[in-house]
């Protein structure tokens, strides 16, 4: 009986921990927590200086990596359709190997106009857990993560069926809950000064 009741305890103290195992297995946050980092002009630039947007995107790119490259035309056209919706576009760049000068000159080539932010030592990219490029965060005025994952479902952008980033945001702007507030992003892995 003895026997038992311990056989009991263990596993009612297992599944009480299941789903913090869970969470922390997913690698899902919930709330991004303030950062300040510096764009490739130097100029500083913190997280809660947009608290008063509907929506902040947090985009984790790449001048290196084909498949955030492939992605350069979508995140302007993106840009270009939420921008004047009270939407904030934030790009972050995380590689270790790809500097300001190389990521300003990235930018101008592909007509960037939002804001690029240089994460040396990839401390916002940890903070996040972000793993690819291009791997996107929207944010509401809370910092509460509201959708994490893709741009859309398909590196070609003839064969995209699903625009999961056009469709959050749209969902955010209209009050409404994401339908799908997590898809899986699929890039080149974030390149860690510890990596």
């Amino acid at each position: 009986m003895k026997n038992l009741i311990k056989l009991f305890l263990i596993i009612v103290t297992v599944f009480s921990f299941l789903p913090v195992l869970n969470f922390a297995q997913s690698g899902e946050i919930k709330k991004a927590e303030n950062f300040t980092l510096k764009d490739f002009n130097g100029k500083t630039h913190s997280l809660s200086d947009y608290k008063n947007s509907k929506a902040i995107v947090i985009m984790f790119i790449s001048t290196e990596c084909p498949i955030s490259n492939a992605y350069n035309t979508r995140m302007v056209k993106i840009y270009n359709q939420f921008k004047n919706k009270d939407v904030v576009f934030l790009a972050i760049n995380s590689n270790k190997q790809e500097n300001s000068e190389i990521i300003k000159k990235h930018a101008d080539q592909n007509r960037f106009e939002f804001t690029i932010l240089k994460d040396n030592e990839n401390k916002i990219a940890d903070k996040f857990n972000a793993t690819v490029t291009p791997e996107i965060f929207i944010l509401n005025n809370n910092l509460d993560v509201l959708y994490h994952g893709r741009i859309d479902d398909s590196r070609k952008e003839e064969s995209v069926t699903q625009n999961d980033l056009e469709n959050a945001l749209n969902e955010v702007l209209q009050g409404r809950k994401v339908q799908t507030p997590v898809t899986k992003a699929f890039g080149c892995t974030i390149k860690r000064i510890n990596g």
